[in-house]
């Protein structure tokens, strides 16, 4: 996938424009480089700034008509992300709803990918639920530990880790609209190897937990509880920790490595299984670089990714 940032949504809502960064970002990497989508800005919905959401469905429209003059459109589809808190309600999974204040810009959004057929992209993070309360939810359900699960009330569905649950919550609230045929892929999971005093259960053996669990599962399991069969592509978030990053310390330590290319903590992998080798990582620069951050393994229904580099302008990962 190609991300496009929140700062350039305004810019982009000139086709002009739109089509001059698919010419410089996107077409010279294709078809040598499996780019599969482009999202265009990055939980914008939930920033409470109408200015920013105003732009964004102008903006994926250009980035579409790009793609269309392009020739392109048959191979890149057009998306956006969200976190979680799009979501009114998200337990029981099957009651999952999405919040009234922001019905009006996210059902526009819903009938661009139900018209372009492109995936509806969340980026979801059981670690948030864990920190905001840890007396309360347990920690072996969030790092897909073995634990006794929940059943949904209604459907009487198991769930053994948080992450397919607020999946799931996900599927119920497209359905409640008329959207249940809408794929839905995670743009962003992961767990820091590092936080401050009151950011609980961020420490590195936690981290190797959550994404070393979340790589087994994928390669053995299909879908969810409410979705069994249905494709899943998930992103870790992220190759490198991000050391000059503002905010708490748990937002700079999400990588697999550090800026220096040493591991965070143990996984089994490698900068060489997942970086191309024209990029750099010392320093967290990563030039024009597109790299194939793609983890070794994957199945007919199941996929998982490492958010790796930046490019010009814009993130790139190989999906």
């Amino acid at each position: 996938m190609v991300g496009l940032g929140n700062e350039y949504l305004d810019k982009m809502r000139d086709p002009t424009n739109a089509q001059a960064w698919v010419k410089e970002n996107v077409q010279p990497h294709l078809p040598a480089t499996k780019i599969t989508s482009i999202f265009v800005g990055n939980e914008v919905l939930t920033l409470n700034d109408t200015s920013l959401s105003d732009c964004l469905l102008p903006a994926m429209q250009s980035v579409l008509a790009a793609l269309l003059n392009l020739g392109l459109d048959k191979q890149v589809t057009v998306t956006t992300t969200h976190s979680l808190a799009i979501l009114q309600t998200s337990y029981p999974s099957s009651a999952g709803a999405f919040r009234e204040d922001l019905m009006d810009p996210l059902c526009e959004t819903l009938n661009f990918h139900q018209k372009t057929g492109s995936p509806f992209l969340i980026n979801a993070y059981p670690y948030f639920a864990y920190k905001g309360n840890p007396e309360q939810v347990p920690l072996d359900f969030v790092l897909f530990q073995p634990n006794q699960g929940v059943t949904d009330p209604q459907t009487h569905l198991d769930y053994d880790n948080m992450l397919y649950a607020q999946i799931d919550a996900v599927y119920s609230a497209l359905a409640s609209l008329g959207y249940k045929k809408l794929p839905v892929h995670i743009s962003e999971t992961g767990w820091p190897s590092k936080g401050d005093e009151d950011e609980a259960g961020a420490t590195p053996e936690n981290a190797e937990k959550y994404n070393g669990n979340l790589i087994k599962l994928m390669s053995g399991k299909t879908g969810t509880p409410m979705r069994p069969n249905s494709d899943l592509n998930i992103y870790i978030f992220a190759l490198f920790n991000e050391n000059m990053k503002p905010g708490p310390t748990s937002e700079r330590n999400y990588g697999l490595f550090k800026p220096d290319g040493t591991p965070a903590y143990p996984l089994g992998i490698t900068p060489n299984n997942v970086v191309g080798r024209n990029t750099t990582v010392g320093g967290g620069s990563f030039g024009n670089a597109v790299t194939n951050p793609y983890y070794p393994m994957s199945s007919s229904t199941a996929k998982i990714s490492i958010i790796g580099a930046c490019a010009a302008d814009g993130a790139i990962v190989d999906d």
